[in-house]
């Protein structure tokens, strides 16, 4: 076999994969194998295998891989399992195993197994995820559902989604046993700036549910609102020890807002076990310690997760006078909701409604980090479940304005007469740009923080820069911007020689240099939430050296996309402005083609040059 007819130009493809899942026996279990044939010389590149997993609740085990190569000798792998880090995207990261095959070469076929161990004494979900990098010529899956107890009414339902064609859905048999053959599933073909891969991909969801299998969407939901409305309540209703906490937090004559800022600073200020670093299961094993039934337990405690800690915000908010309700509401950073699926798995967050001076103000201060008025990104703009004895009404989370997040380059720099740049350079997040930062580098230290930020400003400039952190930004808070301040060298910036150089003035475009470089669209566009970066920099040239002539000014408005881009000369010096506001979060694949056009402009005016006239000795050296 040396190419594949239904994948032309593969380097690699799968022959042969397989999944298997037992969610009998104290831990769940999932086997999975791949038999991939390697077809080009690139396709040798699928020799380094990584194996994701998450590490607080996953063990791989029983990994075993050997390379066939193609007179039929076999070479089993006896190396060495590396355990790393992975990023996958500006801010996800997770944990994988790692090792590279011996002996692969073109024609080789490698194979590889191993065992997936979920945490003990836990049911989990899982997934199907049909589509992977490589095209599939055959997969095969199958689950063995929890066998509960008699009277515990736990059913498992499963749903799927964009299966190849002629591919037969998801089947339980007999020996209650759900198994599903696939062939002929194309490669899944990776976009900057795409939803979440899971959603894009072929797949099938299996949700264990306590509930009856109801198969009307509006009961379904209902019966899950009213059983959830009981839960809160059952949790919040501590009237009178709420009202003697909020008499501890606001003054009388504080202003609404004021009360609930204070409030909700109060419940910030509560040490969330969601973010610590998690305990070994033998640590919570010795602790014994039972989550508070109540608010008045939790604030007598004084810490609880983030969930318990939005419910008493909900509480004390109530306590003060303030309308307020209890929202569930889904997450879209791994997967998008629908409430026709009928999975309530997935509204797997939970924030505050609050009624602020006529209007709708979301809270969720069980979320680390982000600042009043705000909810975490992947809660922005999805749909939730506002609870209430009758089953509760869906609603839209608000999409906050892209001039709440905002990234702001300062720059105070020299040209010197060899064209090296050299200065402070301060850059501050915003916003959802804040609370970002401080949610994914919460548990590093400052060695690693220090470095984040300055890979960060690096890849902001397109060319080999120096970048210094100077200050310590403020990590643990929630409300102030993040300001990092830098010492900022980029050598040979300006090109060209005698009464002529060159000065580029797109100092800080590196990020959008690569930024929709091919003409066709497969995924819609995602940006993850509306934002601006903005740029002011200050430049001060050499000893007689002026500006010859500036691009002229840039003005796009595309009303849910903007560019500007001024340059401005003043005896001796420069100022060299810029921005780039993106409204929205979503779009579809058919605007591709206008918005790639937009961001070719953008290129265009960043890769634009000031001419610049060297003083006289300059030149004649």
């Amino acid at each position: 076999m040396t190419s594949e007819p239904l994948a032309p130009g593969a380097a690699a493809v799968i022959l042969g994969r397989q999944v298997d899942r037992d969610d009998n026996g104290r831990i769940s279990r999932e086997n999975v194998y791949f038999r991939i044939k390697i077809l080009t010389a690139e396709g040798r590149e699928q020799a380094n295998i990584e194996i994701p997993y998450f590490e607080n609740d996953t063990n791989i085990a029983n990994l075993k891989a050997r390379t066939i190569s193609p007179d039929g000798s076999v070479v089993d792998f006896s190396g060495q399992v590396f355990k790393k880090d992975i990023v996958k995207g500006k801010y996800l990261k997770y944990k994988a195993r790692t090792f590279t095959l011996p002996n692969v070469q073109v024609g080789s076929i490698i194979e590889y197994y191993y065992t997936i161990d979920l945490a003990e004494d836990a049911l989990y979900d899982s997934h199907w995820i049909l589509s992977q990098d490589l095209f599939t010529r055959y997969a095969q899956f199958s689950l063995k559902p929890y066998d509960p107890p008699q009277g515990l009414p736990l059913q498992v339902r499963w749903t799927w989604q964009a299966l190849p064609p002629g591919t037969a859905n998801p089947k339980q048999g007999t020996d209650h046993i759900v198994r599903m053959e696939a062939r002929n599933i194309p490669a899944f073909q990776s976009e900057d700036h795409m939803p979440p891969e899971n959603e894009l991909k072929a797949r099938v969801d299996f949700v264990y549910d306590l509930a009856n299998l109801e198969s009307d969407a509006a009961k379904y939901w209902k019966q899950t609102g009213q059983n959830w409305n009981t839960a809160m309540e059952a949790f919040v209703s501590k009237r009178g020890a709420m009202e003697d906490a909020v008499r501890q937090i606001v003054s009388p004559a504080d202003p609404p807002e004021t009360k609930l800022q204070k409030i909700y600073a109060r419940v910030q200020q509560l040490r969330n076990t969601s973010f610590e670093i998690q305990k070994t299961e033998q640590e919570v094993k010795r602790e014994k310690e039972k989550e508070p039934s109540n608010v008045q337990e939790l604030w007598k405690r004084g810490y609880g997760n983030g969930t318990s800690l939005t419910w008493l915000f909900l509480a004390l908010a109530r306590a003060a006078g303030f309308d307020a309700h209890g929202v569930w509401v889904s997450d879209r950073g791994r997967y998008f909701f629908s409430s026709q699926q009928m999975n309530r798995s997935k509204l797997n967050s939970n924030v505050v409604l609050v009624k602020l001076d006529g209007k709708d103000l979301y809270c969720d201060p069980g979320s680390a980090f982000v600042p009043f008025g705000l909810l975490p990104w992947t809660e922005t703009g999805v749909a939730g479940l506002k609870l209430d004895k009758d089953g509760g009404n869906w609603i839209i989370t608000t999409l906050p304005e892209s001039s709440v997040s905002r990234i702001e380059r300062k720059a105070s720099l020299k040209l010197s007469p060899q064209g090296d740049l050299e200065g402070k350079l301060t850059i501050t997040y915003t916003g959802l740009e804040a609370a970002r930062w401080r949610v994914d580098e919460h548990n590093e230290d400052e060695t690693a923080r220090k470095k984040a930020l300055e890979d960060e400003a690096q890849q902001y400039i397109p060319v080999a820069s120096q970048v210094e952190l100077t200050n310590k930004p403020e990590w643990d808070v929630s409300a102030p911007p993040l300001v990092a301040e830098f010492k900022l060298r980029v050598p040979g910036w300006v090109s060209g020689s005698g009464r002529r150089v060159y000065f580029p003035v797109g100092l800080f475009s590196g990020q959008v240099k690569h930024i929709f470089e091919h003409a066709n669209r497969v995924h819609p566009i995602y940006f993850e939430f509306p934002s601006q970066e903005t740029d002011d920099i200050s430049l001060e040239l050499p000893a007689g050296w002026e500006s010859a002539s500036l691009p002229p000014a840039v003005d796009q408005d595309a009303h849910i996309i903007a560019y500007r881009s001024k340059e401005e000369s003043d005896h001796g010096s420069l100022h060299l402005s810029r921005s780039l506001d993106i409204g929205f979060f979503i779009l579809e694949t058919k605007y591709y083609t206008a918005l790639r056009n937009f961001f070719q402009q953008v290129k265009s005016s960043d890769e634009a040059q000031i001419v610049l006239q060297p003083g006289t000795a300059v030149a004649g050296n």
